[in-house]
């Protein structure tokens, strides 16, 4: 059974139940009001049948009428007029016997106040024998029957049979189908608009859950839910639209994944190629005595040592990459001065920027005066300047030949840069620069050594640091390279 069902079910039995709990609880009060016991269809056929007499009522009213239409005259006689009003005292009933503008009988239960005047006029075609009426404060139903006492007709009599009456119960007689009818309504139209609220804010988000659900297990995460509410339901879309962007991101994830995994094959199998091939091809010159001589020899055996120490370089550059990629490698962090640091990394490669004639500059603050101290591993933090420093020096070919290192505090952060003025970087490649394996040049040829590992080894490295590495370039102005690192505050 389906939950729009479940709700059309649950608000048709409120409606019902309702109207059914009114009704008695109308009953209920009309009988404690008036003491009248009888049944609903009683109460209401005596109302629509005009007031009614009971049985021994309606009986003794006909007796009276029998008398009024073939012995007139014995209605004058006060001890019949008492037992018959005995009798109807007996079912809560009264007689009254009238005679032109006088009053013959009078029941006691009505009281001495009753003026002949109160009473309903002569109709001597009895159109209206049944009716209620008003005796002061109190209300009645009768029936009456207007005769004559002899064959003057202007000598006119009158019999009245009469019970008393709540106003209360007429009242409820009148209003109660209506109000049944207006609260039956009412009920009706707020269960409609309940139920029209409750499908509309809950049964169609659900509607709309099930059909992405369907659409997810059918591999579609393209589609998008918008909560339309903040209640819990609008929280279940937003949580199930997050949920759903968490598993469209990480199959995307994914794919990217597993296309870096193909391009990785591919670019180790082209890096791996030419220097594999010029070892064999060295190998089957010596093997085909083409060295005949020791100098050649020599030249040969030194070709292959470079292209298998080459080779080596690149797997310890891949092994160390895929330690930095899996969080494998253990970082050893230490309170570092940065520019002392960077002054000692820079000496170290004294002889190879000597080799490059290239000058360096720097723009730092001279310690212990303006010392700036980070927390960082020493040799990662080394291996990224040396990456840094080796790639501006394979692509400066412009005389002068400048690299300039620079260091400035932030309130947070410390930031160090390395700028060149090489060739630069062209806008289209930026976004690449530190994917492995990317390098600019087209057709990946070794004119610029390297395997395009350096960037990506140092962006890993910033990251294992929590910093940050950026690049700034553009086309014939040269390249500068931005670090950030956490400044050691605890330090003063």
């Amino acid at each position: 059974m389906s939950i729009r069902f479940r709700l059309l079910l649950s608000f048709a039995s409120l409606v019902i139940v309702s109207v059914i709990l009114f009704v008695t609880a109308a009953y209920l009060l009309s009988v404690a009001v008036t003491g009248d016991f009888r049944s609903i269809s009683s109460f209401y056929r005596i109302h629509y049948s005009l007031h009614p007499l009971s049985e021994e009522e309606e009986s003794i009213f006909l007796d009276l009428k029998y008398l009024a239409k073939h012995d007139p005259i014995l209605l004058q006689d006060p001890e019949r007029l008492q037992s018959y009003d005995m009798k109807l005292k007996l079912v809560q009933a009264g007689l009254v016997v009238r005679r032109n503008d006088q009053l013959v009988y009078v029941s006691p239960m009505l009281g001495n106040s009753l003026q002949a005047s109160e009473l309903p006029a002569y109709e001597m075609n009895n159109y209206s024998i049944r009716n209620t009426m008003n005796l002061g404060s109190r209300f009645y139903s009768y029936a009456k029957f207007d005769f004559s006492f002899g064959a003057d007709t202007a000598d006119r009599g009158s019999i009245y049979v009469l019970r008393e009456r709540s106003p209360f119960a007429e009242v409820i007689r009148m209003v109660l189908p209506i109000l049944i009818g207006i609260f039956a309504a009412a009920l009706l139209i707020t269960s409609l608009l309940l139920y029209r609220y409750v499908t509309r804010n809950i049964i169609q988000p659900l509607e709309r859950l099930k059909q992405s659900a369907k659409h997810i297990k059918e591999g579609n995460l393209t589609f998008a839910l918008k909560p339309e509410s903040d209640d819990e339901i609008g929280q279940l879309v937003m949580t199930f639209e997050q949920m759903r962007l968490r598993l469209h991101e990480s199959i995307q994830l994914q794919l990217h994944y597993e296309n870096n995994r193909k391009q990785l094959l591919s670019n180790i199998s082209h890096d791996l190629r030419t220097p594999i091939t010029t070892i064999k091809g060295y190998a089957e010159g010596i093997r085909d005595g083409v060295t005949n001589t020791q100098e050649k020899l020599n030249r040969y055996v030194g070709a292959i040592h470079t292209r298998a120490t080459d080779m080596e370089k690149l797997v310890d550059e891949l092994l160390y990459f895929s330690k930095l990629d899996l969080n494998k490698e253990p970082y050893s962090f230490q309170q570092l001065e940065l520019v002392s640091f960077l002054r000692h990394t820079l000496d170290e490669m004294a002889i190879e920027l000597d080799q490059h004639n290239v000058d360096v500059a720097w723009n730092c603050p001279s310690p212990p005066e303006q010392s700036i101290f980070v927390m960082a591993d020493s040799e990662k933090l080394r291996r990224v300047i040396v990456n840094l420093v080796d790639n501006s020096l394979k692509y400066m070919v412009r005389e002068p030949k400048t690299l300039t290192i620079g260091v400035k505090r932030g309130p947070e952060r410390a930031e160090v840069w390395i700028k060149d003025n090489g060739p630069g970087i062209k806008p289209e490649s930026l976004p690449h620069i530190f994917e492995r394996f990317y390098r600019e040049e087209e057709s990946r040829d070794q004119s610029a050594p390297g395997y395009g590992l350096g960037l990506a080894i140092a962006k890993g490295i910033m990251e294992g640091h929590g910093g940050d590495i950026s690049i700034k370039s553009s086309v014939g102005e040269g390249t500068t390279v931005f670090l950030s690192l956490q400044n050691f505050t605890d330090h003063r």
